[in-house]
């Protein structure tokens, strides 16, 4: 059971309030008796300072005080001060017969104890400097004639003084249990409300773990562990969609090679049977699909190389408008074949952008290579260069058929083909836009897209300006 993070809350909460609550009222206990006799003292010494003041003016000395003590503490202390309380509720004694309690203490302007109410100052002892500078100075027209004395804590409690601490101590003791019982309370409570979202993390991880990739918990705050919760389910999410992806790439993958060595396997049976004669012709055929081959498998070394950052590049400064120029005249005839207005947009004094040029012709090479593909006789494909900020933006605009929305912010996936009848043998293996990516992004760059369905698309790669 105390393996739970549930009950080591639960008890941490607990143990914090009850040691708490047990200092406090420790604290309490200890002071409370002491709080008590010094409220007794302090309530009375003024009183009798006053008496005493009066009494000395009145004689002039200090003469006959013992004989008269009593008499002043009488008609100065309370009677309940002056006399047991009968605890039996019967009737008192006569107020003669009451005993003084002892309490306090005079001496004379010199220190010597006058009247003793206490052993801690003996008749007729002299103190000592430090028991005078603790004493209440009694003056008479502005002249110390002498010192009350306070004791330091009471002898004996009076009954109804010792009753008062008794139910101080009571209520200490009620009001403590109380606390320890709304403090387990509260602690449950905490402790289930914390404990909760972790379990429904745990469940989920135990199943993601199992292979159910896809987990959802339910997000309950906004705090440290709510935030945890919505990572937890963004992290599920992205590796529900990797492993979907991976999948989808594994199929495409062993797609996109069956059909070039289901061709070739055709043609060198076919041969090795006598049905048909290796001709010229058949034998470029075989070769062709070949070359598809490698071109796949470089293509996918080279999205490998730039996952693990061992791409090479060499990197310099390069003219926007040159790069885009030696681009456009590599796909002049191409175009002009289709029927295919090609064209360059960018200004001469546009800054220049540290790029590696062999790299960066690999990535026009595929913008413009989809855009021929997608854009019909009579379109026109546009390659813009523009500055914006200290940005330098390269773009491959053409107006062929266009992405539809909920396509767009996947084109740049592994195999990816918005249309999914659309395989190599009628098009590209579907890396075209994810080398794209992965090129430009090597070397610091973003790429974006944009589209709309029978206007055309917009592929930008944005890099920094040199100053």
């Amino acid at each position: 059971m105390m393996k739970s993070l549930y009950w080591k809350l639960s008890l941490a909460i607990l143990l914090a309030a009850f040691t708490t609550a047990g200092l406090f009222a420790v604290f309490i206990r200890v002071t409370n008796a002491d709080r008590l006799m010094q409220f007794i003292i302090d309530q009375q010494r003024t009183k009798l300072v006053q008496a005493l003041s009066e009494y000395y003016q009145a004689q002039g000395s200090w003469d006959n005080i013992q004989t008269q003590w009593r008499e002043i503490e009488r008609q100065t202390l309370p009677v309940e001060w002056q006399r047991p309380l009968d605890d039996e509720g019967g009737t008192p004694p006569p107020r003669e017969t009451w005993e003084r309690r002892g309490f306090f203490s005079l001496a004379d302007s010199q220190g010597k104890v006058l009247v003793s109410g206490t052993p801690e100052y003996p008749l007729n002892e002299t103190l000592n400097q430090q028991a005078i500078k603790d004493g209440s100075p009694i003056t008479v027209n502005g002249e110390t004639v002498g010192y009350l004395l306070s004791p330091r804590r009471l002898v004996n409690l009076r009954p109804e003084e010792a009753r008062f601490l008794t139910r101080v101590n009571q209520a200490l003791v009620i009001g403590g249990a109380g606390a320890l019982l709304i403090a387990l309370i509260i602690g449950i409570f905490l402790a289930r409300t914390l404990t909760r979202p972790i379990k429904d993390l745990t469940l989920a991880a135990t199943r993601m773990a199992q292979g159910e990739l896809e987990q959802q918990v339910e997000v309950r705050s906004q705090d440290e562990i709510g935030q945890l919760a919505q990572a937890f389910n963004l992290m599920s999410q992205q590796i529900a969609r990797a492993n979907q992806m991976r999948r989808q790439m594994t199929a495409d993958i062993a797609h996109d090679l069956r059909t070039p060595l289901t061709v070739i396997a055709g043609y060198i049976e076919s041969m090795r049977d006598g049905v048909l004669q290796p001709t010229p012709q058949r034998l470029d055929l075989i070769y062709q699909e070949i070359e598809r081959l490698q071109k796949m498998v470089n293509d996918l070394r080279m999205l490998s190389q730039a996952d693990a950052g061992e791409l090479n590049l060499h990197p310099q400064p390069t003219q926007p408008l040159a790069l885009l120029k030696r681009a456009a005249h590599l796909f002049q005839h191409h175009a002009e074949q289709a029927g295919i207005s090609l064209k360059v947009e960018a200004s001469e004094t546009l800054p220049a952008i540290l790029v590696d040029e062999d790299r960066m012709m690999q990535v026009l090479d595929n913008l413009i290579s989809n855009a021929l593909r997608y854009t019909s006789a009579g379109g026109e494909i546009t390659l813009r260069a523009k500055q914006d900020g200290k940005q330098v933006r390269l773009q491959v605009a053409d107006t062929g058929t266009g992405i539809p929305p909920e396509e767009l912010p996947r084109i740049f996936e592994r195999f990816h083909r918005v249309d999914p009848s659309r395989h190599s043998e009628s098009g590209g293996s579907g890396l075209g836009l994810a080398i794209v990516r992965a090129l430009v992004e090597a070397q610091g760059g973003k790429v974006s897209a944009e589209s709309e369905l029978g206007k055309g698309t917009t592929i930008t790669a944005e890099f920094p300006a040199l100053e």
